[in-house]
C-alpha cells in the first residue's frame, strides 16, 4: 500500500472569501440581510376554501391543493368530508430555479382514483407582486375556481402569492421546493427554527438537622441520611454522626433546575438499617414554584418542614400523624452563573438573575452562507447522500438552518442576530446530517451525525468589520484527521456602547458570588453535567426537536476526557510561551561573551546609565513595551482564529494515542488489573492535562497583551503603558517604591475578595485555546 500523502500546508487553514453580500434587493431594498447573499423566493400561502362541490360518487369532498410551477410540485394536507377546508400552509419556491412562467394552483378531491380536479387558479409569474420587509404581510384574497377551459365553477379559494427573500416572515414556516423529496410530517424537520434555552437555576438545599425521628425499631439508634430527588437525579447526604432521634448534617446538596419547574423536589429521611436495607422515616414533596428565589447576594433564612410517613396495613396505605420535621435552608440561587459549556468556550457568563446582568455592549450578526465539499454520510437508493443543516449557539439562543436535502454543496444564506454582554465569549456553529426525513417508523432511534464545528471568539473581532471566511470542518477520528468540507460564514460584531465595552475589561469575568463563595471543581463538574442533561431534554421536546447528540456536541460534553495528544499539545504551548525567555538568555549570553563587541559596549553603557539614573528604568521598560506593541501592529492577525491541526498534534498523532483517546471510559481493554490501573492513570492524567492547559492559557494571555489578537485590549494596554511611562517619569522613583510596597502590605480589612482590575483584564485576553482541536 502506498504511503498516505500528506496534505498541503493550507489544506486545513482558514481562507478568506468574497461573497456578494450587503447589497440591496432588486425591488424595494431592505437592510435586514447585510451578511448573506439575497435569494428570491416565490411564496404561495394557501389559506382556505369555501363552497367546494361534492363528488358524484360518494356525495362528499376530501379536498387538498396542489401547486405546479414548471417541474416543481407541492401539495397540502387533505381534509375528509369538508367543503370548507382551512389549510393555512405556505410554499416557497426558489425563483432562480423556476423553469415555468405560470403558477398553477389546483384544488383536487382525494376520493377519486386520479385525484380529479375540482378547479384551479392561474397566475403569470410576471404579474406576481414583490414584498420585502419591512413591508407588512400581503393580504390573501378570494379567487373563483375555474376549469381547464377558463369557465368559472363552484367554490372559491383564498390565497396570497408574492415574491420575497429569506428575511420574509413566512420563510421559516414554509415548505421549500429544495426539500421536495420530503413529505408529510417530516417537512417540519427541514425548516429553520430559533430555540431558546430555559433559564437555569441552582437549587440549593442546606440540610441542618431533623427532629423527632420515629424508627420502626425503637431500641436501635437510627443511622439517618437525607435523600433528595429532582426528576431523574438523586443526591444523598452523608450519614449523620449523631446517631439519635435528632440528627444533624450541616451539609449542602445542589441541583440544576430549569424553568418552568415541572418536577417537584422530593426530600426523604432514610434510616440505613443494614447494608442492603433502608427505611423511610419521612418524606416531603416540595413544588419548586413555592421555593423562594435569591436575586441578591444576602443569604436566605432557614425553615422547618413537616415530613409525612406512610405505613402499609394490609392492602391500604395509611398516613402516620405527627411525623418528624426537617430543618433546612432551601432556595433557588440566581446570583451564580450556571455553566452548560466549558469555561473556555462559554457563550454566556451572566448570572441567572436578570437584576445582575451587565449593560449590553453590542450586537453579533452571523450569516451562514453555504458549505462546500461535504462528504456522503449515508446511502439512499444505492448512492451516497447528505442532508445538511447548521446549528449555531450563543447565549440562550440556538438557531437551526433549513435542511438542504441531498446536496453536497448546500446554500443557506440565512442571517441571525444576538445581543452581546461580554466580548470574552464564543459562538459555536456546527454542521449536522439530518437523519429524520424518512417515515415515522424509519426515523426511530436514528442519530444526526456531526460533520464538524467552528468556534469564533468575539474578542478577536474588530468592531464594525465584516469577516467572510471559509472555515474547514475538521474532525478527529480513530483513523486520524479528516476534513469534512468547508463552511462559509460572514460574521460582524457591532459595538453599541464603547464605554460599556471598555468597562467590561475591568469587571470580574463571573458574577461576584463565584469569588466570594466559590464552588468546588467537583461541584461545577457535577452541575455542568446536570445542566447539559436538562438542556438536551428541554430542547429535545421542541418541534422540530434539537436532538440530544446535537446539543451534547455543541456543548462539548467530552471536553475533560483524557487525551495524550492534548497533553502533548499543552506542553508544547507552554514551551512556545517560554521560548521568549530562552531566546533572551541566549542573546544575553552572546552579549556577555563579547561575540559582538559593539553591541556589548552599547548594552554596558546603557546599563551604567540605568544604574546612575534608576528613575529611567520604569519609563524605559514601559516605553519598550509600547514600541514593541506598535511594531507588532502591522503583523497583527487579520482573520479570526480557527482549529490549528499542528498545534493540536492532530496531523501526526500516533495510532496508539488515538486508540487511547477514543477508548471508552471505563476502558474496554481486557484484563481487570490493567483496566483498573489504566482508568486511574487516565483520571489523574486528565487533571494534569487541565493544569497544563490552564498554565499555557495564562502565559498566552500575557503574550497576547501586545499581539493585537484582541485589538481593543492591546490598544488599552498600550495606552496604559504610555500613560504609566509618563507618570513614573514625573513621580520620583522612591515614592513609587514606597506606595507600591505600602499597597502590597495593606491591612486585610482594606482588601476585597474579588479580583483586581489587572486580573479581570488579563482573564479576558484571548489564548490559543480557541485554536485547539
Amino acid at each position: 500500500m502506498p504511503p498516505k500523502q500528506k496534505p498541503s500546508e493550507d489544506y486545513y487553514s482558514l481562507k478568506e472569501t468574497s461573497p456578494d453580500i450587503g447589497g440591496k434587493s432588486a425591488v424595494g431594498g431592505n437592510d435586514k440581510l447585510t451578511l448573506v447573499e439575497q435569494r428570491q423566493f416565490l411564496y404561495v400561502r394557501i389559506v382556505r376554501a369555501i363552497g367546494l362541490p361534492p363528488n358524484n360518487v360518494t356525495g362528499t369532498c376530501d379536498p387538498f391543493v396542489e401547486l405546479r410551477i414548471g417541474n416543481y410540485k407541492g401539495t397540502t394536507r387533505y381534509f375528509e368530508q369538508s367543503s370548507n377546508p382551512e389549510w393555512n400552509q405556505v410554499f416557497a419556491f426558489t425563483k432562480e430555479r423556476l423553469q415555468g412562467a405560470v403558477v398553477e394552483v389546483l384544488v383536487r378531491d382525494k376520493e377519486f382514483i386520479n385525484d380529479q380536479i375540482i378547479g384551479r387558479v392561474l397566475f403569470n409569474l410576471g404579474d406576481v407582486p414583490s414584498r420585502f420587509p419591512p413591508d407588512s404581510p400581503l393580504a390573501p384574497q378570494w379567487y373563483r375556481l375555474e376549469d381547464r377551459n377558463g369557465v368559472k365553477v363552484a367554490g372559491e379559494l383564498m390565497l396570497a402569492v408574492w415574491i420575497g427573500n429569506q428575511a420574509d416572515d413566512a420563510f421559516s414556516i414554509a415548505w421549500h421546493s429544495d426539500a421536495a423529496a420530503v413529505s408529510g410530517e417530516n417537512v417540519a424537520n427541514t425548516r429553520s427554527k430559533v430555540y431558546h434555552s430555559p433559564r437555569l437555576w441552582y437549587l440549593r438545599i442546606h440540610l441542618i438537622g431533623a427532629q423527632d425521628l420515629m424508627p420502626a425499631d425503637r431500641n436501635r439508634k437510627p443511622e439517618a441520611y437525607v435523600k433528595a430527588i429532582l426528576g431523574n437525579l438523586v443526591l444523598r447526604s452523608r450519614v449523620s454522626q449523631d446517631k439519635n432521634l435528632n440528627p444533624s448534617w450541616n451539609e449542602e446538596l445542589m441541583f440544576v433546575a430549569a424553568e418552568p419547574f415541572d418536577d417537584p423536589l422530593i426530600l426523604s429521611v432514610e434510616d440505613k438499617v443494614t447494608a442492603n436495607k433502608e427505611e423511610c422515616l419521612g418524606r416531603s414533596v416540595i413544588p419548586l414554584q413555592q421555593v423562594e428565589k435569591r436575586f441578591f447576594p444576602p443569604s436566605m433564612g432557614d425553615q422547618w418542614i413537616n415530613l409525612e410517613r406512610y405505613v402499609i396495613e394490609g392492602q391500604e396505605v395509611k398516613e402516620v400523624k405527627f411525623a418528624c420535621r426537617l430543618h433546612l435552608r432551601i432556595f433557588l440561587d440566581g446570583v451564580y452563573h450556571v455553566f452548560d459549556e466549558p469555561t473556555y468556550y462559554s457563550s454566556d457568563l451572566r448570572a441567572t438573575s436578570p437584576n445582575l446582568w451587565p449593560e449590553k455592549i453590542g450586537i453579533l450578526e452571523l450569516g451562514i452562507l453555504k458549505a462546500e465539499g461535504l462528504p456522503p454520510i449515508k446511502n439512499k437508493a444505492g448512492r451516497g447522500t447528505i442532508d445538511a443543516y447548521c446549528v449555531a449557539k450563543y447565549g440562550h439562543k440556538w438557531v437551526r438552518t433549513t435542511t438542504m436535502v441531498d446536496n453536497f454543496a448546500p446554500v443557506w444564506n440565512e442571517q441571525y442576530y444576538w445581543d452581546v454582554y461580554d466580548p470574552y465569549t464564543v459562538i459555536t456553529i456546527g454542521v449536522f446530517d439530518n437523519n429524520h426525513l424518512a417515515g415515522e417508523g424509519k426515523n426511530a432511534g436514528k442519530r444526526n451525525p456531526s460533520i464538524g464545528k467552528v468556534r469564533i471568539r468575539l474578542s478577536t473581532l474588530e468592531t464594525g468589520r465584516i469577516y467572510t471566511h471559509a472555515y474547514p470542518l475538521i474532525v478527529l477520528e480513530k483513523d486520524g484527521l479528516k476534513k469534512m468540507g468547508e463552511l462559509h460564514l460572514a460574521v460582524k460584531f457591532t459595538c453599541t456602547s464603547l464605554i460599556n465595552l471598555v468597562q467590561t475589561y475591568t469587571q470580574p469575568l463571573l458574577p461576584m458570588m463565584h469569588y466570594l463563595n466559590p464552588l468546588s471543581v467537583y461541584q461545577l463538574d457535577l452541575l455542568r453535567h446536570q445542566a447539559t442533561y436538562i438542556l438536551a431534554l428541554k430542547l429535545g421536546r421542541a418541534d422540530p426537536p434539537l436532538r440530544k447528540e446535537v446539543v451534547e456536541y455543541m456543548l462539548d460534553t467530552g471536553a475533560n476526557k483524557w487525551s495524550l495528544r492534548k497533553g502533548k499539545a499543552n506542553v508544547e504551548r507552554i514551551m512556545i510561551c517560554l521560548s521568549g525567555f530562552v531566546a533572551f538568555w541566549r542573546w544575553f549570553d552572546k552579549i556577555r561573551k563579547w561575540n559582538n563587541p559593539a553591541a556589548t559596549i552599547l548594552i554596558l553603557l546603557l546599563y551604567i546609565v540605568m544604574v546612575i539614573n534608576p528613575h529611567l528604568i520604569l519609563p524605559t521598560f514601559f516605553f519598550t513595551i509600547f514600541v514593541a506593541g506598535v511594531l507588532h501592529f502591522p503583523k497583527r492577525p487579520r482573520n479570526p482564529p480557527h482549529m490549528d491541526t499542528r498545534l493540536s498534534h492532530a496531523e501526526n498523532a500516533a495510532s496508539d494515542d488515538l486508540d487511547e483517546e477514543f477508548d471508552t471510559f471505563p476502558s474496554s481493554k481486557t484484563g481487570e488489573v490493567l483496566k483498573a490501573r489504566y482508568d486511574r492513570l487516565r483520571g489523574v492524567a486528565g487533571k494534569l492535562m487541565l493544569m497544563t492547559g490552564d498554565l499555557a492559557t495564562q502565559l498566552e494571555r500575557v503574550q497576547a497583551l501586545v499581539s493585537w489578537r484582541d485589538p481593543r485590549a492591546t490598544l488599552m494596554f498600550l495606552v496604559f503603558c504610555l500613560v504609566a511611562g509618563c507618570l513614573v517619569h514625573v513621580v520620583p522613583f522612591k515614592w513609587l517604591v514606597i506606595l507600591t510596597g505600602t499597597y502590597i502590605m495593606r491591612h486585610p480589612r482594606l482588601r476585597m475578595a474579588i479580583p483586581s482590575f489587572p486580573q479581570n483584564f488579563l482573564r479576558r485576553l484571548p489564548a490559543r485555546m480557541d485554536s485547539m482541536l
